[in-house]
């Protein structure tokens, strides 16, 4: 795992929200508007993989093997 995917995966720590939107995700990338775009892509592998789901109006939250990602992680 990279690591923009490792900051997108935290961001729901960070932020201490079950739910949030593609915006507040963005914040994994900083200013830099590449970076921006590989956090989009890591949200839209995420979702493909079962990590997160997508909630609707551009709002994502963890599932149950994303929870265990970021534990996974967060041990290493």
């Amino acid at each position: 795992m990279n690591e923009i995917e490792k900051r997108v995966l935290r961001s729901f720590a960070h932020w201490n929200k079950e739910k949030l939107d593609l915006h507040t995700l963005f914040e994994a990338g900083e200013n830099d508007p590449d970076a921006r775009t590989a956090v989009f892509d890591a949200v839209e592998r995420f979702v493909k993989a079962g990590l997160l789901q997508e909630e609707g109006n551009d709002f994502y939250s963890l599932t149950e093997k994303g929870m265990k990602a970021v534990k996974s992680e967060g041990e290493k």
